[in-house]
C-alpha cells in the first residue's frame, strides 16, 4: 500500500486548501505560524508539498537538504521569500496567486484615500483621547480630486475603476504602455504624475528599479497637502523622508501597509519612522487580508499544487518552464522529466524508449536558459529498469511518473 504524500501548510493558510489537498490524496499537516531553522527542517523532512505565506523563507539549504520537496505553494502574491533559482536547480516547482487579492487591496486603497481626505483617522484618535474637534478645516470630499496611480496593473486598474465611481479624476504612470479604463489618462513620467496628483497610490512590484522609488526628491515634487498611499512593497518608499514631510506639514497624510522590515509574527515588536505621525494610517500588511481574498488564494494555489502533483502541469509556475498537456488518457503512463538544458537529452530519452519498444503518444517540452521540462505520455509498461535508466541520465534533475491522480515518484 502506497503511503499518501504529505503536504505541510504553514502560517494559517485558509482551510479550504486542506479540503482540496485531502481530496487529492494528501496527508495535510497544518502549523499556525512561520518556521525557521531546525523547526522548518523537521517540518519539511517528509513533505512532498509545502504551503507558505510571506514569513517563512525557503532558501538554497532547504531545497538542497530536502529532495523530497516536489513543489512549493506561496499562498500570497509575492515569491521573494523563496529562492527560485535554488528551487529550479532541484526541480521543485513554485506557484503563487498573483491576482486573487486584487479587489481587497483596491478597496482598502480607496477607503484610505477617503479617510485621509476627510481626516477620519485623526478625528477618531482625538475622540479616543477625549478631545472633541468638529472643525472642517483641511477636510475634503474625494469627488473632483485627482488620484495618481503608479503602476497600472491588476490592482492599479481596479483602484482606477473604484475611484472614478466616486467622482475622482484618475491619472496613472506605468513603465509599460497600458490601455486606460474609463476616463483615466496616462502620464509620461512619474515626475509629471507627482506634480499633478492630490493623492498618489503605489502599486508596483519589488525590483531593483523600484527600491527607494519614492524618496525625498520625489516627495518634494508632490503638491502641498497631497497624500501618499503605499500598499505595494515596503522597499518602495523612504519612510524617514515621508515622515519628515508629514511632520513639517508638507504632505497632508499617508497610509502605509508595507514596511522594509516587518515582524515575523503577531505580537512581535514593531518600530518605524512613521510612528507618532498623526496624519498617517499604519496597518500591519493587511491589504490582501480579507476572508474572501484568503479563501480565493488558498483555493487557487492548492489547485495548482494538485494539478502539478497529479498531471505534472507547471502552468503559471514562477520558476519551472511552463508545460501543460491535456488530461492523461486511460492506459497511458506520463513521464515528467526536469533536466539541464543541454543538447541531446530528448534524443537519449527517445532512444531508451525506442529500444524498449515503447511508443510515445504525446510530448511537450519547454526550456529556459538553465532548465528544460518535458512531459512524455507513453504506453504503460512494467519495466522498472527503463525508468531507472531515464532517471540515471546525467542531465536529470528530477523525474516523476504518473498514470493519473495516484502518482509515484522515481528517484
Amino acid at each position: 500500500m502506497t503511503t499518501a504524500p504529505k503536504a505541510i501548510l504553514l502560517e494559517s493558510i485558509h482551510p479550504i486548501a486542506d479540503s482540496i489537498l485531502t481530496e487529492a490524496g494528501f496527508r495535510v499537516q497544518r502549523i499556525a505560524g512561520a518556521l525557521t531553522g531546525a523547526d522548518l527542517d523537521r517540518a519539511l523532512a517528509d513533505a512532498s508539498v509545502a504551503g507558505i505565506r510571506s514569513k517563512t523563507e525557503l532558501r538554497a539549504p532547504q531545497f538542497a537538504n530536502h529532495s523530497n520537496l516536489v513543489a512549493v505553494g506561496c499562498f500570497c502574491i509575492g515569491t521573494n521569500q523563496v529562492d527560485l533559482v535554488a528551487a529550479e536547480a532541484c526541480g521543485s516547482a513554485v506557484f503563487n496567486s498573483p491576482f486573487s487579492n486584487t479587489r481587497s487591496v483596491a478597496e482598502m486603497t480607496v477607503a484610505e484615500a477617503v479617510c485621509l481626505f476627510r481626516r477620519l483617522f485623526e478625528k477618531s484618535t482625538q475622540l479616543h483621547a477625549g478631545h472633541w474637534d468638529k472643525s472642517a478645516t483641511h477636510s475634503h470630499e474625494v469627488r473632483g480630486r485627482t488620484l495618481g496611480i503608479v503602476g497600472y496593473g491588476h490592482i492599479g486598474s481596479q483602484v482606477s475603476v473604484l475611484a472614478e465611481s466616486l467622482g475622482m479624476r484618475v491619472i496613472f504612470f506605468d513603465v509599460i504602455r497600458k490601455l486606460p479604463l474609463g476616463n483615466a489618462q496616462s502620464r509620461p513620467s512619474l515626475e509629471a504624475l507627482l506634480r499633478e496628483a492630490d493623492c498618489v497610490t503605489l502599486h508596483v512590484p519589488e525590483t531593483q528599479q523600484t527600491a527607494g522609488f519614492i524618496g525625498a526628491h520625489q516627495i518634494a515634487l508632490m503638491r502641498p497637502g497631497a497624500i501618499l498611499i503605499n500598499n505595494a512593497r515596503g522597499s518602495v518608499v523612504d519612510l524617514a523622508a515621508l515622515a519628515a514631510a508629514l511632520r513639517d506639514g508638507r504632505l497632508g497624510g499617508a497610509a502605509i501597509d508595507v514596511f522594509p522590515t516587518e515582524p515575523a509574527a503577531s505580537g512581535d515588536p514593531f518600530t518605524s519612522p512613521m510612528q507618532s505621525c498623526p496624519t498617517a494610517i499604519l496597518t500591519p500588511h493587511i491589504g490582501g487580508s480579507t476572508e474572501e481574498a484568503q479563501e480565493s488564494i488558498a483555493a487557487e494555489v492548492a489547485e495548482k499544487l494538485v494539478r502539478f502533483w497529479q498531471y505534472g502541469s507547471t502552468d503559471t509556475s514562477v520558476n519551472i518552464p511552463q508545460v501543460d498537456l491535456p488530461v492523461l488518457r486511460e492506459g497511458q503512463l506520463r513521464i515528467l522529466h526536469v533536466h539541464r538544458n543541454v543538447p541531446g537529452v530528448l534524443g537519449s530519452m527517445h532512444t531508451l524508449l525506442a529500444k524498449a519498444g515503447i511508443n510515445i503518444n504525446a510530448e511537450y517540452l519547454q526550456s529556459n536558459p538553465r532548465t528544460s521540462y518535458v512531459i512524455l505520455d507513453v504506453e504503460r509498461f512494467e519495466d522498472p529498469k527503463l525508468l531507472d535508466g531515464i532517471a540515471a541520465m546525467p542531465e536529470t534533475i528530477r523525474m516523476r511518473t504518473t498514470s493519473g491522480p495516484e502518482l509515484s515518484i522515481q528517484s
